[in-house]
């Protein structure tokens, strides 16, 4: 069916996006070593040149070639990663996308199978559901978690986001699948410095009034 495939896909896009980040992580963890050996070369370079020794002042020719030949290396890593950072955006503007086509058929379902949406109540069990993040979108500042409607989260429910058993934060549910939620982060509700990381927990707060 046409949701189905449009879950699929979503699915797909998520798991994509975490590989993109983690390639972003690799070229990052690249181009600061880069970026570190060429502040060492430079710095050679000028010890060199204050350096009246004519060996010393002979290898400045080659450690330049070197710095020109990193920085171009530099150049094409960033290159790469405004590259990951553009498909990282269009991947999470495709989630987005996908979780609201496959909402609307939903809904219409739900009615027809409810009679109406005042017969849906909140259930206390909700109270105990806990998963884990999945991915982390920083760009728009929302994460990916394992939890779906077939675990009773609904939209605009809060969620508390817990590191090694400690509350760091809170997030609202935006956008809800059979197996996968989208939350985003309220920005106040996290500590200076800290950011929410995938494997992260997260358990149910309760439906915002």
């Amino acid at each position: 069916s046409k949701v189905a495939e449009a879950e699929n896909r979503a699915a797909k896009a998520e798991a994509d996006l975490a590989q993109v980040q983690k390639e972003k992580a690799d070229l990052q963890a690249k181009l600061d070593a880069n970026q570190q050996e060429i502040a060492s070369l430079q710095k050679a370079a000028v010890e060199a040149s204050k350096n009246a020794n004519p060996p010393v002042a002979g290898s400045s020719p080659t450690e330049g070639a070197q710095t020109a030949e990193l920085q171009s290396q530099v150049d094409d890593l960033r290159r790469q990663l405004d590259s990951a950072e553009k498909e990282k955006a269009l991947l999470a503007e495709k989630i987005h996308e996908t979780q609201e086509r496959t909402s609307q058929p939903k809904e219409t379902k739900k009615r027809r199978e409810t009679g109406g949406l005042q017969r849906e109540t909140v259930s206390p069990h909700r109270a105990g559901v806990h998963g884990t993040v999945l991915a982390y979108n920083q760009a728009y500042n929302f994460v990916v978690l394992n939890l779906g409607a077939r675990n009773g989260v609904e939209t605009n429910s809060e969620m508390l986001v817990l590191r090694d058993g400690t509350l760091i934060g809170k997030i609202r549910i935006s956008s809800v699948e059979p197996a996968t939620a989208i939350g985003d982060i309220i920005t106040n509700s996290l500590a200076r410095g800290v950011q929410v990381q995938p494997g992260d927990n997260v358990i149910y707060a309760g439906t915002s009034p």
